[in-house]
């Protein structure tokens, strides 16, 4: 007989096991198997059929399934992510079936009905490299649907997996789980055109770059937003994209915005190379794009350039503002760039932050960003780091007013001069320098995050929590502190279950904000929970006290001050 002659085809696998297999048949056998054969009838069967795939083989705790269409196959695995999530909601967690899934599109050996070759034991390989409920998808799988679907890829680079000879670049497909709490959709479109400026790509080859190309998009964020006719992104929501490989519907659709500026910088032998690109993530469209080349001197007359184009493009006129102050020198630039990227991270990186900026003003003694920055840093020691409150303090005020002196056309100079006024008692100078901050740039979402806190502090908890709630629009991947005076405003306008769902938000959990938790859950008669949060809270924070906090805070409303000292003690905080 002649040799039967191998087949072979190209076909979309998709591999998927069980979580914890072996510990749930060791809890429960019986239970657990009759788990899994509801999921696969009920479940998985139909999902198959659905997206015109073959069921390949069931190994125990596994499934083998081949799709001739990669599409099919990754919305096939998101489909079956999905509802296997929603049914383990009436399930408790010792029984819950939690998937992994790995997808690859390649070659394979095709015998009788089963399969073999690298195409399948690449999507075995990828399965394995997922978390509890990720789906992982090689580069020739994401190449075909990346322009397809309606989801995300996170870019986890290149993968050396087991008897494999090439590296394999792998990406994961976002799903539920990275949906923030409470999120139902995609954010409606802002009245203004609406964009956001993505991370600018390095493209020097050197790292070290990293921060000159932040610092460049960062700029050209802090420029757009001074436009009134403008609704634009906070650099923080933008930069959660950086470095990963995600279409651009998609995150249009994740920050509610119509355009997207996206670019690269090659900076070298004192030259930069600029190309940027202005995207309708409705249409797909490009709508402009430009080259610069110029001296690295000039690259502020380019980022003023780009801004004049983008604004153009987008309003259809050039609406000029008085400029900001430009620093003398490239290299006190790159100092304050430095500087700016370590704010807020930990004492450590306060302290060298400010070594920085205090080189950046001996080398330009004119630079207002470089002195407004100092200035937050100098009082976020004494008042959050724990150094010594004089002289920082004082040092800090006269610094931001300098900062404003030099430039009284840059916003982040008057916020921060507010800010430390306020906690001078300087009410009436505070509240005109945050209102000036938000003429100059009403897309300032930190300022109006902050000034929320100076609201609830001034009797006006309404407010602030309009307040908060704008500057999460401008910011929807804010920084922790957000849900801290989100939760702090919710709290002081009685609003206690709110409050208590915005401070178990795992971005703020774990902060000092856990004393506002507290007493959010003493207020509503939970006074278990409130005691076991506030030890928590004193066992970070052994030297707190009721009476010290509320002497620091600069509280214009006596209300508003005993409600909180009457929500602290319920919580059994110390006096």
């Amino acid at each position: 007989m002649a040799e039967q002659r191998v087949q072979r085809r190209l076909a979309a696998i998709l591999a998927a096991d069980v979580v914890g297999y072996s510990r749930l048949m060791e809890a429960d056998e019986q239970g657990t198997l009759e788990v899994l054969k509801a999921r696969r009838r009920d479940i998985l069967t139909p999902l198959i059929a659905r997206y015109r795939g073959r069921l390949v083989k069931v190994m125990g705790d596994g499934v083998l399934v081949e799709f001739a269409s990669a599409v099919d196959a990754v919305q096939c695995a998101v489909d079956l992510q999905n509802r296997t999530a929603e049914a383990n909601d009436s399930l408790p967690d010792s029984r819950r079936v939690i998937l992994r899934i790995g997808i690859n599109l390649g070659d394979i050996i095709v015998d009788g009905s089963d399969l073999y070759g690298d195409g399948v034991n690449v999507a075995a390989r990828l399965e394995t490299l997922g978390e509890p409920g990720d789906i992982c998808v090689s580069g020739s799988v994401y190449d075909q649907v990346k322009r397809k679907m309606e989801t995300g890829f996170d870019d986890l680079g290149q993968k050396s997996l087991k008897n494999i000879d090439e590296p394999v670049r792998v990406y994961r497909v976002r799903h539920l789980a990275d949906r923030k709490d409470g999120e139902t959709g995609p954010l409606p479109l802002p009245s203004e055109p609406s964009i956001a400026v993505l991370p600018f790509t390095n493209m020097s080859g050197d790292a070290e770059q990293d921060v000159f190309t932040d610092g460049l998009t960062e700029d050209l964020i802090t420029d757009l937003s001074r436009n009134a006719s403008l609704f634009v992104i906070a650099r923080h929501s933008t930069f959660a994209y950086k470095g990963k490989s995600i279409d651009i519907r998609l995150i249009a659709r994740d920050l509610g915005v119509r355009y997207l500026l996206e670019g690269s910088a090659r900076r070298a032998a004192g030259r930069v190379r600029i190309n940027v690109q202005l995207i309708d993530a409705v249409s797909g469209n490009h709508l402009w794009a430009d080259r610069f080349d110029r001296d690295l001197e000039d690259i502020f007359a380019v980022q003023d350039e780009v801004t004049a184009k983008i604004v153009e493009a987008l309003i259809g006129r050039l609406v000029t503002r008085p400029p900001r102050n430009r620093p003398n020198s490239m290299e006190a630039y790159d100092l304050c760039v430095r500087g700016r990227a370590l704010i807020g991270i930990s004492p450590t990186a306060s302290r060298e932050s400010r070594l920085l900026l205090q080189r950046a003003i001996t080398l330009d003694p004119d630079y207002a960003e470089a002195h407004r920055l100092l200035a937050f840093h100098l009082w976020q020691a004494w008042a959050q780091w724990g150094e010594p409150e004089v002289p920082n303090r004082l040092v800090a005020v006269a610094m931001a007013e300098e900062a404003v002196k030099l430039d009284p056309n840059d916003a982040g100079c008057r916020f921060v001069l507010g800010h430390l006024l306020a906690y001078e008692r300087r009410w009436p100078a505070s509240d005109s320098e945050f209102a000036t901050a938000l003429e100059i740039d009403p897309n300032y979402a930190d300022a109006w995050a902050d000034l929320s806190d100076f609201s609830v502090l001034s009797g006006k908890p309404a407010t602030a929590i309009e307040q908060v709630q704008k500057a999460l629009r401008l910011n929807p991947h804010p920084p922790r502190w957000y849900y801290w005076d989100l939760g702090f405003a919710q709290y002081a306008a009685r609003q206690y279950e709110l409050a208590v769902v915005t401070l178990r938000n795992e971005a703020t959990y774990r902060t000092i904000s856990r004393r506002v938790l507290a007493a959010s859950l003493a207020q509503l008669g939970r006074t278990d929970e409130a005691h076991q949060e506030g030890a928590l809270f004193m066992a970070s924070n052994p030297h707190f006290t009721i009476s010290h906090w509320a002497a620091s805070q600069p509280f214009r409303d006596q209300a508003t001050r005993d409600h909180f000292v009457d929500g602290y003690r319920k919580a059994g905080l110390p006096d």
